[in-house]
């Protein structure tokens, strides 16, 4: 059984070293150091550093979203399908650009690209939940009449959180 303060430590001290050193030079030694835990604790419980970065960024990721008082699992719904985009929209570029969730993000991001099973997991774990719920939202939008019928909600979900992604993975200007 996992002890939910080593679990706790290991989450402060993945995400910390990322930041500090970066990836690349996070190491599951530093971490297991750092929380105070041995080294082999967090192989019973992970099979690499990546691993326990996702699983630290996903619980960095609910803990905050509980904490400004969002809900974690719906896109607002006030009857303005603008106003709650932008909303959303807006809190995501806040949290891409807080630097508790920039290095982590953009560990998980560039490892993912390289490292196939970490990829799929973000895109599974991180990325696919998220997405359902703007599709959801959009589909709901779609019935209440306020977007088209013909339009895919997954397409046009795509066009206007693409761009976002692409500036900041690219750091090609303001987001």
């Amino acid at each position: 059984r996992r002890s939910e303060r080593s679990r706790r430590a290991i989450y402060a001290a993945a995400l910390t070293l990322v930041g500090e050193v970066g990836y690349p030079k996070t190491t599951v030694e530093a971490i297991a150091a750092r929380a105070g835990v041995g080294k082999q604790t967090i192989y019973r419980w992970w099979s690499s550093k990546a691993d326990v970065l996702l699983e630290a960024f996903l619980d960095l990721a609910e803990q905050a979203a509980r904490a400004a008082g969002q809900e974690v699992d719906a896109i607002p719904d006030t009857g303005d399908l603008a106003a709650d985009l932008k909303a959303v929209l807006r809190a995501t570029v806040d949290e891409l650009l807080d630097p508790r969730f920039e290095a982590p993000a953009r560990a998980l991001a560039a490892e993912g690209v390289v490292n196939e099973q970490l990829g799929r997991e973000v895109v599974t774990k991180l990325l696919e939940p998220q997405l359902r719920l703007y599709v959801a939202r959009l589909r709901s939008a779609q019935e209440a009449g306020a977007v088209r019928a013909g339009v895919d909600p997954r397409i046009a979900l795509e066009l206007f959180v693409s761009p976002l992604a692409q500036r900041w993975l690219q750091r090609t200007g303001p987001i």
